[in-house]
């Protein structure tokens, strides 16, 4: 039983990564004819596909964002759901390591902000033991910290367990479908949405934008104006398997404003990543690697772990970051116009998916959303 006339959804989610896969699977807990729709062939195959998966706990947020809100209760959820759904997750734990005097100074205020994140598990690691844990580690490290919790996790599988939940929940999954145009319903379903789409006319009482790249695209539809997306570009390199010995743990660097910075972790499947960088781009469609973006990443790898660049390269990818002019996630809800919007996700949505869904929702049912 669903409350929308018939021929119109009660909902429909823009976006099948991993935050709209999330969305929908949440939505699907509920008496609502769904609709989830993607201009890709598949699901997760823009942001969602390229990013370093690992699983984050949000000891870096910016405390008492959103952000850190949803990424520590997305984390915990999808902890959970993971290994109810058999997506695989390794808990490696990670060290960030300080290679300056100025980093090493940052270490405790770091360690503090994990604390007022909710995440009291970091601890400093001297000079000594961190060579002792990472022996490979290059020269000249003075100090780290360590954060158990951190872990790697499959980012392929995890937007296909949401999705196929959803679907065989009854959620309508569309793909190939692109949005090119957003307008008010009128007559009876007043406050609702028609949607011009590439396989033809959709109607739909609500409109979850989680559109990534396209994000403020979509929104600009519904009166915009709120922020604007700015492709970040990350390359990465995979190493072979044979490198997996190399580490034990995530190496994270510190972070900066700008960046988390170039990292060296292991994957679910055997890898070794190196990367990313983070070069602010116009186009939404470049996701290819430079030279200048991979000599970088190799240079960096070349201090981090010096013996990496012996193994050989197995691929290159480069993936893009719906970053905005926002340093915090942009979730907003208007029961007015019936439209949800989450956008401004960048690299941790992988992490607070399961998070954003269940806060989201929420919102949408104070604003007027059925939810039996």
């Amino acid at each position: 039983m669903t409350t929308a006339p018939p021929g119109t959804a009660d909902v429909t989610v823009i976006g099948a990564g991993v935050v709209g896969t999330a969305i929908a699977r949440e939505l699907s807990r509920y008496r609502l004819s769904v609709v989830l729709l993607d201009a890709a062939n598949d699901v997760g195959t823009g942001t969602t596909k390229a990013n370093t998966a690992i699983l984050h706990t949000g000891f870096d947020a910016v405390p008492g964002s959103l952000e850190s809100r949803l990424l520590r209760r997305g984390s915990t959820l999808l902890r959970g759901y993971a290994e109810r759904a058999g997506i695989p997750v390794e808990r490696t734990g990670a060290l960030l390591v300080a290679w300056t005097a100025e980093q090493e100074r940052a270490l405790p205020g770091i360690a503090e902000k994990s604390i007022q994140n909710g995440y009291p598990a970091v601890r400093a690691v001297s000079r000594d033991d961190l060579y002792q844990r990472e022996p490979h580690l290059g020269p000249g490290a003075l100090a780290a910290l360590e954060i158990p919790d951190e872990s790697i996790v499959c980012p392929w599988t995890t937007p296909l367990a949401y999705a196929t939940e959803a679907v065989r929940a009854g959620v309508r999954l569309m793909l190939g479908t692109r949005v090119t145009a957003v307008r008010a319903a009128g007559g009876t379903d007043r406050g609702g949405h028609v949607l011009a789409t590439t396989r033809g006319t959709l109607r739909s009482r609500w409109l979850v934008n989680a559109a990534g790249l396209d994000g403020d695209r979509i929104d600009a539809m519904l009166g915009g104006g709120g922020f604007t997306i700015r492709p970040r570009r990350g390359e990465l390199i995979v190493f072979d398997k044979l490198a997996r010995p190399l580490l034990r743990s995530i190496l994270l660097p510190v972070p900066t404003a700008q960046t988390k910075g170039v990292l060296v972790a292991p994957t679910v499947y055997g890898n070794v990543l190196l990367g990313p960088t983070a070069q602010d781009i116009d186009d939404r469609q470049d996701t290819a690697t430079t030279a200048d973006g991979l000599a970088f990443l190799l240079g960096a790898g070349r201090r981090i772990v010096p013996a990496l660049l012996d193994e050989e390269v197995t691929a290159t990818y480069a993936g893009l970051r719906a970053a905005t002019e926002h340093r915090d996630y942009q979730i907003r809800v208007d029961g007015g116009l019936r439209y949800a919007c989450a956008a401004g996700i960048r690299s941790t949505g992988l992490s607070a998916s399961l998070g954003i869904a269940e806060y989201l929702v929420d919102q949408m049912g104070g604003a007027g959303l059925p939810l039996t």
